[in-house]
């Protein structure tokens, strides 16, 4: 039986609401006022919150706001009830938070047509996370012992035998064991870094999300040719890469820009054969700015492009490549939290297209 909380300082609105919502099932608890509402909120966490707009000790607006700074409560959905229903106040509640209206006066079939509404969209939100967080545990359950103990069996086994070995062992061959050492550790600096990152942007609070919209990086030439040489030069495949570059800016640091461009640079190349171009190509107008990379590699099919997810790698018993599966979804991730956006265009055997558009620095074209 969901569980639902009125908010609302009007004694005999709130007893017909109340009586309305029992009446059709529900468990109901009530305050009458935003202050009793956010603790009891907090104390009984209710499926639904009904809360009036205009109160006398803490208005809705207020009261919505203390929802939603608090991380137990943040996710229960609000209905704002209102009788002055204007642009300006939905617009204020929106921005808070509040995921509908009611207008008054009401009748009970609009009221509870509004609330089992929410909670059913609700609902469909919640099994929608849960279905991704099964994925994610399975894909996570799968990979991540692999991913972890490839790299981990080269540092260990080439170092037992440079141990064991180093007097029979030619200068030639221990300087092989040795890079084959780094690789390795690079490979899994790189798998731990990526897991961290990818916690991190998870995890950001609103208040972090605005602060990381204020980056900027003033020259995007210049981390893009480095990490595409970078990029191209470690798996001997220079003469492949083609850069087509514009001078431009835009509202990202440049350590997240780095890493976007790194991680789809790295796919390009892994998912490509030598001698086949890897073409990066910018251009800004209308402010946005624009990172295309294209490769001519095996390609992707329409559904995998639809599931980039974290952890995910698809077709792996196909094709024994290394890596987490998080690049794409980081790459992804980190462009939408700086307002922008990330499309995959592919062609299984014809290759794979990945546009980045992030928008300029205010007062750019």
């Amino acid at each position: 039986m969901p569980k639902i909380l009125v908010i609302d300082d009007d004694p005999a609105l709130r007893e017909v609401i109340v009586f309305s919502l029992e009446h059709a099932g529900f468990e109901v608890i009530q305050a009458d006022n935003g202050i009793i509402g956010v603790q009891l909120a907090s104390a009984q966490m209710p499926d639904l919150i009904l809360c009036d707009v205009r109160m006398e000790k803490m208005d809705g607006y207020r009261t919505l706001a203390a929802l939603r700074q608090d991380n137990v409560t943040a996710p229960i959905p609000v209905i704002l009830m209102t009788g002055q229903a204007d642009t300006a106040g939905m617009r204020q509640g929106m921005e808070l938070g509040a995921d509908d209206y009611l207008s008054k006066p009401f009748s009970v079939p609009q009221l509870l047509a509004a609330v089992n509404a929410r909670l059913k969209k609700h609902q469909t939100v919640r099994e929608l996370a849960e279905r991704k967080l099964a994925d994610l545990r399975a894909n996570i359950s799968l990979a991540l012992p692999h991913e972890l103990l490839t790299p981990l069996n080269g540092i260990l086994g080439f170092s037992d035998i440079l141990i064991t070995d180093h007097t029979h062992l030619q200068p030639g061959e221990i300087v092989s064991m040795a890079e084959a050492i780094q690789d390795s550790a690079r490979r899994l600096h790189r798998l731990i870094e990526n897991f961290l990152i990818f916690a991190q942007i998870e995890l950001l609070q609103a208040d972090q999300l605005h602060a990381l919209r204020e980056g900027q990086t003033l020259d995007l030439r210049k981390p893009i040719e480095r990490v595409s040489r970078v990029r191209a030069e470690r798996v001997g495949r220079m003469s492949d890469l083609i850069l087509e570059l514009c001078d431009a800016s835009a509202a990202v640091t440049e350590d997240y820009f780095t890493k976007i461009v790194d991680e789809l640079l790295e796919n390009a190349f892994k998912f490509s054969s030598p001698g086949s171009p890897v073409q990066v190509q910018s251009v800004a107008g209308n402010g946005n700015f624009v990172l295309r990379i294209t490769d001519r590699g095996r390609g992707m099919k329409v559904e995998h492009i639809s599931e980039v997810g974290a952890y995910m790698q698809f077709e792996r018993k196909i094709y024994e490549q290394q890596g987490s599966g998080l690049g794409l979804t980081i790459a992804k991730r980190l462009t939408e939290l700086h307002g922008g956006q990330m499309n995959i265009q592919s062609e299984l055997g014809v290759g794979t297209t990945v546009e980045v558009s992030l928008p300029c620095l205010a007062g750019e074209q």
